[in-house]
């Protein structure tokens, strides 16, 4: 069933009826809700829209909670109605960093409020609260309001565009741009998280569409639009958010008190800045209080205190624990709900909790984003729970029986999507369970406007406006030319109208020239070669050339795929070892997985799992970006290899990682029947010894090391699978032993950045081939700066990510430079803990100070590149890397 028709159960209660006569009358200003717990808040308040339209604002603890809470308000009532207003500041390095897309849902916000929108649910948290936003009649003063068949020059509205500071480019793919090509205005709209296309048939609006940014292409038509530039950069008539807000939106809290606090904490952030700090050791007095009020202009911050006056005259409601300021006067309306028990992946606690909720006549929701998942539960729960005890009548639901149409054996009802926090009501007798909450996986929330932020489509064109007259360009009809600059051409259109439209003009031998037109760009690119010596040789249009060079070179491709067929064939005509089907110890560890699968990572998952019970040997890439999941589908193939009683060798470039991996491995695998070891030159000649030895019995299972594992003092009892993770670390000769070593056992290798000749082998169809392209849910993309080296910015860096909690990582190639830039930390940051680690140091102590620091015992990690092999430690968010330009490309991927 849909996560859509659980909100009609809620109608039905009593206390939404009462509570929506009573938002009704202004009489009363203050509501408690006590008990309302878990995700039973949103689930009250979506079906509270249905019985009355009024605005509300809720406002939340933190970002985080407050993200959770929007989640869950989208999934039960969609988009449209549901807005998230967000702090502007990204917050990574500075303090005054802001983001675009944060820009966009907060612009768009305050557009929807001034329209009286109505039924509108907005959701905030304090430190978004307490920035100043801009005034009603300054966003009045800077809307450009368009309607389909609206009469208006395109001149008028370009002119009003520039005077509200967009900039005008030849493509849009960023806010605060627009561009007119002919009868098409495109413009990119901080109050849309896509740009508008608009048309026009004279001085008429023929059609208003958005459109993707990264393919140009159309999405929805709209009838009207409201264009709005940045609103953030307009300093004067700054006002407080709620003295924005209409007087009759209903102000949500859990504790008002707190959002109080939680302001005034920002407010004191903000003053407590090192440039306040600076300019208050010369001054006097007199002066010291004239920097104050200009700080507390600049900062464009409220206090807690005002915060509290402005939100005296609105309508209230608290919900959750009763609270410490809980007063007896206030209204209070009770609900029995309380939240979903702690089951720890232990299925006999939940089996027997099942139980006791179906024998006293509950209804159980099972809520999950993916159908796999419930099907899992499902075969669980049914061949552990006896049929008897779900054979109930449908009456002791208290539910009507033509609402869900349920079999009479159902131990759960599915419903597609999910909460963030799952509940048990008394008064309906139904339980609403999460599945990540069961298997305790992370769950995380998703905000819309990411498109802001993407920048996909934004490299291409950014790379266009960046050629250079005289740059080397490939058509791929015609040849190597040089970029010759964009023109505007006349055009005809199907109207027989004489248009202009933007065109590539690329030059070619004898002065002869081409015009390429912005729809035809995929047929063009950088002309890329592998010295930097002489620039390559123009072609000649109309003699054939081009056409002649690109058949040999088809010719010469051909006769190197003939012998990578023949080579590979051989390889696909041995006999291989034949997995069996997945086990029902492979759907447990699947199923308990922190994190939701993303597609991209199921796919690779199945992909895997299918070369593997086929009966000729697997030679699978699995190429995707660091954190995307690799070492997730790599565990779960390692045991679904060791419980058919083969071996595994997990085969990594460095120390750290091998432990690191052996970590992971464990931590995955301590309640499956498997034993994991590894084998670097940090385990002593004792451990080694008696390693080998159970390795050659066959005692253990997984093994993970470093280039010892292809030594000669190696054996294997039964390999049946290697796994090699970043395969471009190792050289030619390493490979050649490997050759040996698998000639017909299946072979996964991962990377993030593959050698082009093992992505050339996969892309040609030699070597299988899975990319994991799909990030995690609302992954934040990663910010990249580029500075000049100084204290004043690292030091900025380390103390903001000490001040949450957050460790840090400092990349310096020269080992001889470590223990300066320490002693400069220790300077400007006495109470930083920092540890310096490189690959000289012995093995073992390298492999403490991991540990130690993914144990958060230092703040910074001072290192040379080994934390660039794929080390794990979600606590570090910021790395700083000392000589960027000595690095390569691969490099500088791994560690970002």
């Amino acid at each position: 069933m849909n996560i859509q028709e659980l909100e009609r159960l809620y109608v039905q209660l009593p206390q939404v009826s009462a509570l929506a006569k009573l938002l009704g009358k202004s009489s009363e200003k203050k509501i408690f809700l006590e008990s309302l717990l878990g995700s039973s808040a949103p689930m009250l308040f979506v079906s509270l829209a249905r019985k009355c339209q009024s605005q509300m604002l809720f406002v939340l603890q933190d970002a985080e909670e407050a993200g959770y809470f929007y989640h869950d308000l989208t999934q039960l009532m969609g988009t449209d109605q549901v807005l998230f207003f967000p702090s502007s500041y990204r917050r990574a390095v500075k303090y005054a960093q802001r983001d675009a897309a944060s820009e966009i849902l907060r612009t768009e916000v305050l557009t929807r409020l001034g329209g009286q929108s109505l039924g509108l649910f907005v959701v905030t948290y304090p430190e978004a609260l307490a920035e100043l936003v801009v005034s009603k009649q300054k966003l009045d003063e800077r809307t450009l309001v368009l309607e389909k068949d609206q009469t208006i020059a395109v001149a008028d509205i370009e002119k009003t565009l520039r005077d509200f500071g967009f900039r005008e480019v030849d493509y849009v793919y960023e806010p605060g741009q627009f561009a007119v090509r002919g009868s098409i205005l495109d413009v990119y709209s901080y109050s849309c998280e896509y740009p508008y296309r608009i048309d026009f048939f004279g001085d008429d609006i023929d059609s208003i569409r958005t459109f993707e940014v990264e393919d140009q292409l159309s999405k929805d038509q709209r009838e009207r639009i409201e264009i709005v530039p940045e609103l953030a950069v307009t300093a004067e008539e700054k006002e407080p958010f709620l003295s924005f807000v209409p007087k009759d939106v209903v102000l949500v809290t859990k504790d008002i008190l707190y959002v109080r606090d939680a302001i005034e904490r920002t407010y004191q952030e903000g003053f407590s800045a090192q440039a306040k700090m600076e300019q208050m050791e010369q001054a006097t007095e007199m002066e010291q209080r004239e920097i104050e009020r200009q700080l507390q202009k600049e900062s464009q911050l409220i206090t807690g205190v005002q915060f509290m006056n402005d939100a005296e005259p609105f309508r209230r409601i608290d919900f959750g624990h009763r609270p410490s300021t809980f007063h007896s006067s206030l209204l209070t309306f009770h609900f029995n709900i309380s939240v979903q028990p702690l089951f720890h992946k232990n299925f006999d606690l939940l089996t027997k909790s099942f139980e006791d909720y179906l024998l006293q006549g509950y209804q159980i929701f099972i809520l999950a984003d993916s159908q796999k998942q419930n099907e899992r539960l499902r075969e669980i729960l049914e061949a552990n729970i006896s049929p008897s005890t779900f054979h109930l009548p449908h009456s002791t639901f208290h539910l009507p029986p033509s609402t869900f149409h349920l079999p009479p054996s159902t131990v759960f009802t599915p419903v597609q999507n999910t909460l963030h926090e799952g509940f048990a009501d008394d008064d309906l007798r139904i339980c609403f369970f999460t599945d990540h909450q069961i298997f305790d996986r992370f769950h995380k929330y998703n905000l819309k406007s990411d498109k802001a932020r993407s920048g996909k489509m934004a490299l291409t064109l950014k790379e266009i406006q960046q050629f250079e007259i005289g740059d080397f360009v490939v058509h791929v009809d015609h040849g190597v030319g040089k970029f010759g600059g964009l023109v505007r051409m006349p055009v005809t259109n199907a109207k027989g109208e004489e248009t202009y439209q933007e065109m590539i003009k690329i030059l070619y031998q004898h002065g002869d020239s081409i015009y390429v037109s912005i729809h035809s760009l995929y047929k063009v690119s950088k002309y890329k070669s592998q010295d930097g010596g002489e620039g390559p040789r123009l072609s000649t249009l109309g003699t054939g050339q081009w056409e002649r060079l690109k058949e040999r070179t088809k010719k010469h491709i051909k006769d190197i795929a003939r012998d990578l067929i023949k080579l590979y064939a051989k390889r696909r005509r041995e006999k291989g070892f034949a997995f069996s089907h997945d086990s029902y110890l492979q759907h447990e560890l699947e199923a308990s997985f922190l994190y939701e699968d993303t597609p991209d990572q199921l796919k690779a998952t199945q992909d895997v799992k299918a070369d593997m019970e086929m009966a000729k040997p697997m030679d699978r890439l699995v190429c995707g970006d660091v954190g995307f999941g690799k070492t997730e589908v790599a565990v779960r193939a390692a045991f679904k290899a060791a419980t058919d009683g083969k071996q595994v060798a997990v085969l990594v470039p460095t120390t750290v990682l091998a432990y690191q991996h052996f970590r992971t491995f464990t931590s995955r695998l301590k309640d499956m029947p498997v034993r994991v070891d590894y084998l670097t030159r940090a385990r002593s000649t004792k451990q080694t010894t008696a390693l080998l030895k159970d390795l050659a019995d066959g005692k253990i299972d997984i093994i993970i090391g470093t280039h010892k594992l292809i030594g000669k003092t190696v054996k294997f009892k039964d390999l049946g699978l290697l796994i090699i993770d970043e395969e471009q670390k190792f050289g030619v000769s390493t490979k050649e032993k490997l050759r040996q070593l698998k000639s017909n056992v299946d072979t996964l290798t991962m990377s993030a950045t593959p050698i082009p000749r093992t992505l050339q082998f996969s892309l040609v169809g030699a070597r299988d081939l899975s990319v994991i392209q799909t990030p995690p849910p609302n992954r934040y993309p990663i910010q990249t700066e580029i500075h000049t080296f100084g204290a004043e910015i690292i030091t900025d860096a380390i103390n903001f990510e000490m001040s949450r909690n957050g460790q840090v990582y400092f990349v310096n190639n020269r080992i001889s430079q470590l223990q300066e830039i320490a002693d400069m930390i220790h300077k400007y940051i006495p109470d930083a803990r920092v540890a310096i680690g490189h690959g000289q140091m012995k093995p073992e102590e390298l492999e403490q100070i991991i540990l130690d620091f993914s144990n958060y015992d230092y703040d910074v990690l001072l290192s040379t590149t080994i934390v660039e092999n794929g080390i794990d430690i979600p606590n570090a968010n910021t790395i700083i890397i000392n000589g960027a330009h000595n690095f390569g490309l691969s490099d500088l991927h791994q560690m970002r």
